[in-house]
């Protein structure tokens, strides 16, 4: 049963006395019905119960919430729908289905999000409005989060569209800059408010320079003494370079302009072009990206990824996707700067910028369940010692919300230093159904058989992770080692492939040129002309081992008795002919090529010569067979 981190709430029913009253209950499905009894212990004259109510006392209040009622009901409508486009979603079109299914599930929870606020706001009741409160707190971190996630996993934005879709997040979350310019705008003297500036710094801190360039306007017309500083300052917004959408240019190009752009916003702070008025001086070090300016802004910031974007957007703005950790906990750690902890939304959003979308979810989960919490890190512990990984399977299993994900990451994991070790870990998954798994140490173990040229192993682990590409690659090893040995290795395996050989044709090739050689064996000529000839016809065969396979044929096609027929001969003119006419012409040949070459002629004419022979059998003895 779960164990909750925390005492449960002690739930108080209005004029019940428990000490005094018997209570009596009823379990439901996540309720309790709950009444008083009228038997008393104590005084059994009392008859009549002093609570003449039945309550319903519920686990989880909030599915009977109707705004929140009406999330539930919405984002199953997109999840139901969304169920029924999985099977028609592939390549691009999946990517951009599933980009707008996410904007979907974000906009319900935005809707229910603002009208929580709104009842929150309008609440009479203090309590009330606390609890309204709480959960619009909870909605906005929900959706602050998937944002972020969608950015990162689902988008997949590589550099340069990547900081566009993080300045649209950080707009979207931090949104007090638009009431603090309703405020400004809305006064008589923009420029004298007394909140201008600060106006000014949060639309650079957010990119939103066109805004800005437009404040700096007002300043110029009200202040002629600065019009030439808020000009040259706003020329530096308007000729930033950023990657727009739609825009062709390279990253190489952005850089390049990017580059020269701050040359010549450090080339007019080194002049002291803005030193009479200080806002526009500390405007120009933000766009400089000077770390000790943005900290002086934390309060406008208010958080720490905000203060990573606006780092990012004036220091890298083509950061790649894999360095994004690296910036996010070295503004973290500058952010909070040792005076506080950081907070579990950061741990979060931490995870997500470390691509970590597992973590994402326990971080997220975090609370809810101790008991799997601690099995969880327990587990993870023993995992990493060399033998004790064996026990922290079965702490795995018994966690079950997230227990199954961290023994799959867990497994792939773990070193196969040995043979007895991959097959116990493979047994493992096996027993638990974890084919990706199975698939991944069986493809992993053929391919260290194949570098220590054991091929039978490695065919064995191609067919056990059902592989078919590296089963064609082991295959294609069995046949040229038998052109370079003149025989096999591991026949019991090649023997006994049974319905394995399916996998892949190159497969169902080896499996079934085995089998004409144990028939050749068994001097079944008959049985294997046929087989021979139907591995040419049927272009299971490889073009680049028909002169190996014709080559067997000669033996048979020199037999006292006709073993071909005069149709099964033609076919195999026809193959032959086939083969000559498409042999490769290379370049200037050397002395190796010109003997390998007359090789080759040399058999072509004793192929020739001996299907000649034989077709004139062959007409001459089903000639006979009809003549009598």
């Amino acid at each position: 049963m779960e164990e909750l981190d925390c005492e449960p709430a002690v739930t108080w029913i209005p004029g019940v006395n428990s000490k005094k009253k018997q209570m009596c209950f009823d379990w439901g499905p996540g309720e309790m019905l709950l009444c008083e009894t009228s038997f008393n212990k104590t005084d059994k004259s009392e008859k009549v119960p002093s609570c003449p109510f039945i309550y319903i006392i519920r686990k989880d209040v909030d599915v009977y919430s109707q705004i929140l009622r009406k999330l539930f009901n919405e984002s199953h409508g997109i999840f139901v729908g969304l169920q029924r486009l999985e099977e028609e979603l592939s390549g691009k079109s999946r990517k951009a289905q599933l980009v707008r299914v996410s904007k979907n599930y974000r906009s319900v929870i935005r809707a229910c999000m603002e009208e929580m606020h709104q009842v929150a706001i309008a609440a009479k009741d203090p309590a009330s409005g606390r609890q309204f409160s709480s959960q619009v707190s909870i909605l906005s971190a929900m959706e602050l989060i998937w944002n972020l996630c969608e950015i990162l996993f689902i988008e997949v934005a590589p550099a340069g569209p990547l900081l566009l879709h993080l300045l649209d997040w950080v707009r979207l979350h931090v949104c007090e800059v638009d009431s603090l310019s309703a405020d400004v705008l809305g006064s008589d003297h923009p420029s004298k408010h007394e909140s201008f500036w600060n106006l000014v710094t949060v639309l650079v801190l957010q990119g939103r320079l066109d805004e800005a360039r437009q404040m700096l306007s007002k300043e110029a017309d009200a202040s002629p003494s600065s019009a030439g500083m808020c000009r040259v300052l706003g020329d530096l917004m308007r000729t930033m370079p950023i990657l727009s959408p739609g825009n062709t240019q390279t990253l190489t190009e952005l850089e390049l302009k990017w580059q020269h752009w701050r040359e010549e916003c450090e080339r007019h702070l080194q002049d002291n072009t803005f030193a009479a008025n200080p806002h526009l001086e500390s405007l120009c070090k933000i766009m400089l990206g000077d770390e000790a300016t943005l900290l002086e802004q934390k309060e406008l910031m208010s958080n720490w990824y905000h203060f990573l974007v606006t780092r990012l957007l004036y220091s890298n703005p083509t950061v790649k996707p894999t360095d994004l950790h690296l910036y996010a906990q070295s503004s973290l750690d500058m952010f909070l700067g040792g005076e506080s902890s950081p907070e579990p939304l950061d741990n979060i959003l931490m995870a997500a910028f470390e691509f970590d979308i597992h973590q994402v979810i326990k971080e997220c989960s975090f609370g809810s369940n101790m008991r799997e919490f601690l099995l969880l890190e327990y587990a993870s512990g023993l995992f990493a010692h060399h033998s004790l990984w064996q026990l922290g399977v079965d702490y795995f299993d018994y966690c079950p919300e997230l227990g199954r994900v961290s023994l799959e990451l867990h497994i792939e994991r773990i070193p196969l230093n040995t043979e007895q070790k991959a097959l116990k870990v493979l047994r493992i998954c096996e027993q638990r159904q974890m084919t990706e798994q199975v698939g991944s140490i069986c493809k992993i173990l053929a391919m260290k058989a194949v570098r220590n040229n054991r091929l039978g192993s490695a065919l064995s682990w191609s067919i056990r992770a059902k592989d078919a590409a590296f089963a064609t690659l082991v295959s294609d090893r069995f046949l040229r080692d038998y052109c370079e040995r003149g025989c096999f290795s591991d026949l019991d395996l090649i023997d006994n492939l049974g319905p394995a050989m399916m996998l892949s044709d190159r497969l169902t090739f080896l499996g079934k040129y085995r089998e004409f050689h144990r028939l050749y064996g068994e001097k079944r000529f008959g049985d294997a002309a046929s087989l021979l000839l139907s591995l040419m016809t049927s272009q299971i065969a490889p073009r680049s081992f028909w002169m190996t396979l014709l080559t067997d044929a000669l033996p048979l096609l020199e037999q006292k008795q006709v073993i071909f027929s005069a149709e099964q001969t033609y076919e195999l003119m026809r193959c032959l002919e086939d083969l000559a006419s498409r042999r490769p012409e290379c370049g200037e040949p050397d002395a190796q090529r010109l003997q390998d070459d007359d090789i080759e002629t040399t058999k072509v004419e004793m192929l020739r010569l001996a299907l000649a022979r034989n077709l004139a059998r062959a007409i001459i003895r089903e000639g006979s067979l009809e003549g009598s």
